[in-house]
């Protein structure tokens, strides 16, 4: 029987660790979330944010352009938040509005303060294995496998998807806990063979249900990013047969990997909660940086 690797469960686990620093500050760690525009999705995970936020200890604000908004005008909002004392993270919310020159106001926030880890300094940082914040999701799933004490040294990683924000970096992180690792991707020929050879597989491509038993080494660690919505009856009947349907789930096909993996994280519930933990930590890393001879 297949381990579920409980995301949930982790992340109490690092909000434990992570609040007696948030305690100890000298003023309270300070995040600033951007929403423009009305995204249903966007505000759900935003409105997760805050309730972090507040179980933490952090000093949560949020603000809320319209989604006619320019880049010259979310600039302006950027560069405010970069001037503030109080606020050590700044987070905009992807995605933004076609007239939102997106990469702009990314690299106007201030590498200190980038608490998502997507500056091209702090990628630099990554690289080369220089502590600065990381992106939120790939540490999330390295302190999962830690904390489940699933071993990552010698042992063959394999990452489906090549993203900045999940795919490369994953990769990176676990050639640092000293994993080999293989990057596929849409042009990846035989990628059922490739993924096969896997003793950890992180699937992080938005296809709902791809990574069948096919893909799955016996006994293997399966890692799904995944977070697609199954409009349809027909689409659930289709994954579930008579089995409870789920409107929502994952890259990897949630009945199969039971059979096939050794341990697997689901859909809901296993890494998307880590996603919100680690935004955590990295505000409270950058406000004890902030806060030092102060």
């Amino acid at each position: 029987m297949s381990r579920v690797l409980d995301g949930k469960w982790v992340r109490d686990q690092i909000q434990e660790q992570w609040k007696p620093r948030a305690a100890s500050l000298s003023r309270q760690a300070g995040l600033a979330v951007v929403l423009v525009g009305n995204d249903p999705a966007s505000q759900i995970y935003v409105r997760n944010k805050e309730q972090a936020c507040q179980a933490m200890g952090i000093y949560s604000e949020k603000i809320t352009p319209p989604d006619t908004i320019t880049t010259d005008e979310l600039l302006a909002i950027i560069h405010s938040l970069n001037q503030r004392e109080e606020i050590d993270g700044i987070l905009v919310q992807m995605p933004l509005p076609k007239q939102v020159d997106s990469r702009a106001v990314l690299l106007a926030i201030r590498p200190d303060k980038d608490v998502d880890g997507f500056h091209p300094i702090n990628v630099g940082n990554l690289v080369a294995n220089i502590p600065g914040p990381r992106p939120c999701t790939p540490s999330g799933i390295i302190e999962l496998l830690k904390i489940y004490e699933i071993p990552m040294a010698g042992k063959h990683a394999v990452v489906i998807g090549r993203s900045d924000i999940v795919g490369k970096p994953m990769a990176l992180l676990l050639l640092h806990e000293n994993a080999t690792v293989t990057v596929c991707h849409s042009k990846t020929p035989d990628l059922p063979a490739e993924c096969r050879r896997a003793d950890i597989l992180v699937a992080a491509i938005g296809r709902p249900a791809f990574v069948t038993r096919d893909f799955i080494k016996p006994g293997a660690t399966v890692v799904d990013v995944g977070i697609n919505r199954l409009a349809t009856p027909e689409e659930q009947a289709a994954i579930f047969g008579e089995n409870k349907p789920r409107t929502v789930i994952g890259d990897v096909h949630p009945v199969q990997v039971v059979d096939a993996a050794g341990a697997y994280t689901p859909v809901p519930g296993g890494v998307g909660p880590l996603t919100i933990a680690m935004l955590m930590a990295n505000t409270i890393k950058a406000a004890e940086a902030h806060t030092v001879g102060r």
